[in-house]
């Protein structure tokens, strides 16, 4: 059995019948779970997209929202907190929490930071993004962290992936246009697969060159299924 996450993130520009449908179809196409990001204007910095990338944070204008329209479809929403006002906020309306790769770094050195402090202490599940073998980490064994191998690379190409240690991990976040990643990570043995969706790749969408649409991720999801039942003869 896969689990599969659709990664709505930025690709939404804050418009809530945009996420009321992506919601929808994630649902109905057969994802676990849709993810989104949590973010302040300190954490963008500089970036050329800041004012587009802001409406679609979670925040606690639209968080009731958000919950509502994932409640109504019947499918369980998380998040990605990148400060720790975020873990506060998030806390009360998630089972479990994403860290991403650049905040994870540090679990590879033994040691956290205030963002992973807080949500370790929450005792929910956590999904760790990283590029690098967690097996000698202190944190790998921990039964609450399921690690995800990720190439922080937007987009990466399929010369960029290394499947040798994948054994350390759970999952696998997907940043590859090429359906032959994620299929692979099935086929290494994945038990979580992150893909990142959009409605629409002729708009605006930030994230839309890591980016799935509806249409594709259909097509993806009927292809891990077939490999299952493949990898299934062989287990």
């Amino acid at each position: 059995m896969v689990s599969v996450i659709s990664e709505i993130g930025v690709n939404w520009d804050g418009d809530f019948d945009v996420v009321r449908e992506m919601i929808t179809k994630s649902k109905n196409i057969g994802c676990d779970a849709v993810k989104f990001q949590s973010f302040d204007e300190k954490n963008l910095g500089n970036h050329p997209e800041k004012s587009k990338l802001l409406k679609c944070a979670i925040n606690r204008t639209n968080i009731d929202k958000i919950d509502d329209i994932a409640k109504s479809v019947g499918i369980e929403w998380f998040c990605t907190p990148m400060n720790p006002a975020a873990v506060e906020l998030i806390d009360p309306y998630v089972t479990k929490f994403k860290i991403r790769e650049l905040d994870g770094r540090i679990l590879l050195e033994n040691k956290t930071n205030d963002i992973i402090d807080k949500i370790l202490k929450t005792d929910k599940e956590v999904f760790v993004s990283s590029c690098d073998s967690p097996k000698k980490s202190k944190f790998w064994s921990n039964s609450r962290i399921s690690w995800m191998y990720c190439v922080p690379k937007y987009p990466c190409d399929l010369s960029d992936l290394d499947f040798r240690n994948f054994e350390d991990f759970n999952g696998y976040s997907n940043h590859c246009p090429d359906f032959l990643a994620p299929l692979s990570a099935v086929l290494f043995g994945a038990k979580i697969l992150e893909i990142h969706t959009t409605l629409d790749k002729t708009q605006g969408f930030v994230d839309n060159n890591v980016s799935y649409d509806f249409s594709e991720l259909e097509k993806l999801m009927d292809l891990i299924h077939k490999c299952k039942k493949i990898t299934t003869k062989y287990t």
